[in-house]
C-alpha cells in the first residue's frame, strides 16, 4: 500500500516538472501571440524613420512629403521620431536606386519616387538599379495627370499651331525620363508634336524661373502642382501663359476649357501603334502622385504598419487641413493596387518596348 502511494506521488512529481517546462518554454510565444502591438512598439520605439524625397526642398512634392510624413508618423506605434530628406538628381532616379539598393530592410527607411522611373527599367537603362515590381509599395494618392503651358506670347496658341509650326516651341524638363520629359514625348508620340527640349533643370521652381526669363517657351507639370501653388496662379490672373492640354481622361472641372489628350486621340485619328504606346505610358499616372515605396525584404510586420498608418494619415485633420489649402486631392491608391500596376506596367510586349526605347532615348 505503502509502495503504491509512493509510486503515485512520483508520477505526480515528474508530471508537475514536465507541465512546468512547457510552460517556461511557451511562455514568450504565447505572450507575442497575445499581444503583438506590444512586439511592434518595441520595434519603433526610441527609432528615427527616414522619408527621401528626390525633388529639391520647397518643391510640390517636397510640400506634400513633409505634410504625409509628420501625419503617417503618428499612427506608428512607440511614437517614433521622423525626418525627411531632399536627395535630388536624374528625376528621383538618386532617390529611387538609394531606396532599392542602399536602404536598410528594416522598415527605417521609405520615400516619394516618380512612376515615370518604370520606363528607365523598361528600355534598359544601367541607371535604374532597381526591379520597379519589387519596391515595397506603401500607398499613393489621386492620380496623376499634367498639363502643357505655354507663354501665352509665344506664337503657339493651341495643339494645332504646334503641329503645324516649322520651328517647335522650347521647353524645359529635369532629365530625361523625368516626369515632365515623358509627358512631352507622349504628346509628341500621340499628337504628331515636336518640341525641343532643355533638359538639366533640378525642379519644378526652377523651371518656373526659366519660363519667367523667356530661356524655354514652355513646359509639362502636373495639374496638382498648377492649381495647388505659385506662379501658376498669378500667372493665371495676368494671363502670362496659357494651358493648351490635359492628360487626364476627363476635363478637370477647374479647366474645362482645356481639352484631354483622350479626345484629341480621336480628333487627329492617331494611328493604332502610336496610340497604343501613349495609352501605355499615360497608364503609369494610376500609380499616383509621387508613390510611397521603400526597399525590398521588409518584414511584413514593419510593412503592414506602414500601410496602415499611410492609410490613416489621409484621414487626419492636420492633412485635410493642408491639403484643402494646397488643393491637394487624397484619394487613397492601396499597396496591393500599387503592386498590381508596377508589375503591368514592366510587362510589355517587344514592339512597344523598343517604341518606347526610341521615345525616351538609349
Amino acid at each position: 500500500m505503502s509502495e503504491n502511494i509512493e509510486g503515485k506521488r512520483s508520477k505526480s512529481f515528474t508530471g508537475l516538472r514536465i507541465k512546468g517546462f512547457l510552460f517556461l518554454f511557451l511562455c514568450p510565444f504565447v505572450s507575442l501571440t497575445l499581444d503583438p502591438a506590444s512586439a511592434q512598439t518595441d520595434f519603433y520605439q526610441g527609432k528615427t524613420i527616414t522619408y527621401i524625397v528626390g525633388l529639391p526642398a520647397g518643391d510640390s512634392t517636397d510640400l506634400w512629403a513633409r505634410a504625409l510624413a509628420r501625419n503617417t508618423v503618428k499612427h506608428i506605434p512607440g511614437n517614433p521620431n521622423i525626418i525627411v530628406q531632399n536627395m535630388p538628381g536624374a528625376g528621383t532616379m538618386i532617390a529611387a536606386n538609394y531606396l532599392y539598393s542602399v536602404a536598410r530592410p528594416d522598415g527605417l527607411t521609405l520615400g516619394s519616387v516618380s512612376p515615370g522611373l518604370s520606363f528607365h527599367q523598361l528600355i534598359g537603362r544601367k541607371e535604374a538599379q532597381f526591379d520597379w515590381a519589387k519596391f515595397t509599395w506603401i500607398g499613393s494618392t489621386w492620380q496623376r495627370s499634367a498639363l502643357l503651358i505655354m507663354r501665352a506670347d509665344a506664337p503657339y496658341k493651341s495643339i494645332e499651331d504646334i503641329r503645324a509650326a516649322s520651328e517647335p516651341p522650347k521647353c524645359s524638363t529635369t532629365a530625361p525620363g523625368a516626369e515632365s520629359h515623358i509627358n512631352l514625348k507622349v504628346l509628341e508620340e500621340g499628337l504628331g508634336l515636336k518640341f525641343r527640349i532643355v533638359s538639366g533643370y533640378k525642379g519644378g521652381n526652377e523651371q518656373d524661373l526659366a519660363i519667367e526669363k523667356g530661356e524655354v517657351q514652355c513646359r509639362a507639370v502636373s495639374t496638382a502642382a498648377f492649381l495647388a501653388r505659385e506662379p501658376f496662379h498669378t500667372w493665371q490672373k495676368k494671363g502670362f501663359i496659357r494651358v493648351l492640354v490635359q492628360t487626364a481622361q476627363k476635363r478637370n472641372p477647374r479647366l474645362p476649357e482645356v481639352p484631354t489628350i483622350y479626345e484629341l486621340l480621336d480628333r487627329y485619328r492617331v494611328a493604332e501603334k502610336n496610340r497604343r504606346v501613349a495609352l501605355v505610358i499615360l497608364r503609369n499616372d494610376s500609380l499616383g502622385n509621387f508613390p510611397t515605396a521603400a526597399s525590398p525584404g521588409i518584414p511584413a510586420d514593419q510593412v503592414k504598419i506602414l500601410r496602415e498608418a499611410y492609410a490613416k494619415a489621409l484621414k487626419e485633420p492636420d492633412l485635410l487641413e493642408e491639403a484643402k489649402k494646397r488643393n491637394w486631392q487624397l484619394e487613397h491608391i492601396s499597396a496591393k493596387e500599387l503592386e498590381s500596376l508596377a508589375k503591368e506596367v514592366i510587362e510589355q510586349p517587344p514592339e512597344v518596348i523598343q517604341r518606347i526605347k526610341e521615345l525616351l532615348g538609349p
